[in-house]
């Protein structure tokens, strides 16, 4: 059985559009690291009194850190400079610095704050960004993932994705809430509450609305809540199963999987319900669809080879092309920001694992050391993927480099989550 038809249980929603909550925030373990990272020294911002913990330093030093590409050089018995003109470079060399960031907090009336930093390139002795933030209280996390991204666009000529957010759904006891937060876990928002369960989130190309299914009404059905107002839009409610949704790049259509006709099939509707049309044809399994990046081709899941793998097909119809090889299950597609690769679960000897395929090439490399691996979902740089998977009997979330060297597992004391997607 495919996937999508697995994990729906016939559950309905209790209470939805609660306003947003925080609950404990995730905990983060890195594990494992490439080779040649870039060394970073993190000088801790000369602090303000009043100011939120962690201190900015040290939240955007964990991004880094958690995305494989960078190692933070010990400080022990170095000065900490709050301004370049302060920065003996000579001794952050000693140390094998590539790079060193400082800064400092001042507090400003109505307990606001003043954020300056500087990233400065050890080995040519010259600064490479430097910016002043006037933020409150609320804002301390964005800013410092804000201040990571800019460390690692100027150091690895990628943007970074630390200000972005993922969606997931959290399972504790009898309870389910579908949660959106920081790309680390941290500062979860609830959207949805429930005493049951709420499935496939995915999030709108602008970030403003979410997808999901809910099963409201007895039967799975596939709703668009804005994130703005908690307002939002039964999309497709028809006869049979309403699943799998997927947004197209332009945000005016989904990608959904109906049984109205027919076995599980891929059709296109507006995202305000309207204009629907069928894609897929036959009796065999069609579901969990993606677009690529340029709106022209579905990935999706398909058994009409005899068994669960990827298929690929033009948006305007056509024949569906097989993608994948490796094995006898595939499932769960998700394409790279820049449409070169795929990810998806590959089944191996009874372990479900996410893998790596490069669509030029048709390479395969596994990125887990896992066993019950799913829902892969890219970062919107396209330079990490998360997943969710589970460990000592209950669900968690976990990111992995492209490589497979770096894995971060974010988790939270006694609930389950799964079903994530990356956001912008």
């Amino acid at each position: 059985m495919l996937r999508a038809v697995l994990l729906f249980p016939l559950l309905c929603l209790a209470l939805l559009c609660a306003p947003f909550s925080a609950r404990a925030a995730m905990e983060i373990q890195v594990i494992g690291g490439a080779a040649n990272k870039i060394a970073v020294a993190m000088v801790p911002f000369q602090a303000a009194s009043g100011q939120p913990a962690p201190a900015l330093s040290q939240i955007a030093g964990d991004d880094l850190e958690r995305s494989g590409r960078f190692r933070r050089v010990g400080l022990e018995g170095a000065p900490q400079p709050v301004a370049p003109a302060q920065v003996d470079y000579s001794v952050w060399r000693g140390k094998g610095a590539d790079a060193l960031v400082i800064g400092q907090v001042a507090a400003l009336p109505g307990g606001r704050f003043e954020v300056r930093f500087y990233l400065l390139d050890v080995i040519k002795h010259t600064q490479l960004a430097g910016y002043s933030y006037n933020i409150s209280a609320g804002q301390w996390r964005a800013t410092a993932h804000q201040i990571a991204d800019i460390i690692y666009e100027r150091l690895t000529g990628t943007r970074g994705a630390f200000s972005s957010r993922i969606a997931y759904v959290q399972k504790q006891g009898k309870r389910y809430e579908l949660k959106v937060a920081d790309a680390d876990g941290q500062n979860p928002r609830t959207v949805v509450r429930s005493g049951e369960s709420v499935i496939s989130p995915r999030f709108s190309p602008d970030g403003s609305r979410l997808v999901y299914v809910s099963f409201e009404d007895r039967k799975p059905v596939v709703y668009v809540q804005s994130l703005k107002d908690g307002s939002r839009r039964k999309v497709a409610a028809f006869k049979g199963s309403n699943s799998a949704p997927a947004w197209a790049p332009d945000g005016r259509r989904l990608a959904v999987v109906l049984t109205r006709d027919a076995a599980s099939q891929i059709y296109l509707i507006n995202a305000d319900g309207s204009g629907l049309a069928r894609l897929t044809r036959g009796g065999n399994l069609d579901t969990e669809p993606v677009f690529s990046p340029d709106g022209k081709t579905l990935y999706f899941t398909s058994d009409r080879g005899g068994s669960a793998q990827i298929y690929q097909m033009a948006v305007s119809g056509g024949e569906p092309r097989r993608v994948s090889f490796s094995g006898s299950y595939n499932v769960s597609p998700a394409v790279s920001p820049d449409g070169k690769s795929l990810a998806y679960i590959n089944r191996d000897e009874g372990r479900f694992r996410v893998v790596l395929h490069d669509l030029a090439t048709g390479q395969i490399r596994v990125l887990t050391d896992t066993a019950r691996d799913e829902s892969p979902s890219f970062a919107p740089n396209g330079q990490a993927v998360l997943y969710a998977t589970v460990l000592g009997g209950r669900g968690i979330l976990g990111t992995v480099s492209l490589d497979g060297q770096t894995r971060a597992r974010l988790s939270e004391s006694g609930v389950d989550a799964r079903e994530p997607a990356w956001g912008p």
